[in-house]
């Protein structure tokens, strides 16, 4: 579990890549570099509220090794108002 101060989201990985997606910590932030498909349906899914998992890895290895999870929750305490 990684924290963050900010994601980034970056449709422009080439398929031709060998990657499903990547994900790399940048200063105190998130970025995730994604094809352009996944990042159809991550706006979909945010459009729709609904959580969307994104996996990292080369494609041809069956060794998944990070996901990144974007999660909607129904309480929101302590959240900056400002």
């Amino acid at each position: 579990v990684t924290g963050a101060s900010f994601v980034v989201f970056n449709g422009a990985l080439k398929t031709s890549s060998g990657f499903l997606a990547k994900s790399s910590i940048v200063e105190d932030g998130l970025m995730v570099q994604i094809t352009r498909e996944t990042m159809e349906s991550l706006r979909q899914a945010l459009r729709d509220k609904k959580d969307f998992r994104i996996t990292c890895g080369e494609m041809d290895t069956g060794d998944v090794k990070e996901y990144v999870d974007i999660c909607w929750v129904e309480n929101e305490e302590k959240t900056n108002k400002g």
